[in-house]
């Protein structure tokens, strides 16, 4: 993976943990510090800096904003950057996976169940 694709993984990753009310707080201190390393990496791109206001939940989305200019900005080789990229993906990895069923229908939660379900 390289850099780029690092920083914009875990900008989606932090900005979805955010969103989801279950980030720890390191996982939002990284995430703070990781945006603002790259804030001053694009001094001179407003609109990229702008766009770090904004949290994307998807990497695709973070690559169309911001990549061009997280490259030229030399924030693929910024080892602060990768460091605190690596650090958001590796606590959010240990938290394990996040299952929202608040509006799901006919779930069904463990092994060897039988169920029917009949929606009106």
């Amino acid at each position: 993976m390289s850099g780029v694709e690092l920083i914009v993984a875990a900008l989606a990753a932090g900005a979805g943990a955010g969103v989801s009310n279950t980030a720890s707080a390191a996982i939002q201190d990284s995430y703070t510090q990781l945006k603002a390393v790259l804030v001053g990496r694009l001094q001179n791109r407003r609109q990229a800096r702008d766009a770090l206001d904004q949290d994307l939940t998807e990497p695709t989305a973070w690559e169309a904003v911001l990549g061009t200019d997280l490259r030229a900005a030399g924030a693929a080789d910024d080892e602060q950057a990768i460091a605190l990229a690596r650090r958001i993906l590796e606590l959010i990895d240990r938290q394990g996976p996040r299952i929202d069923l608040r509006h799901s229908r006919g779930v069904q939660v463990g092994n060897d169940n039988v169920q029917t379900n009949t929606f009106h």
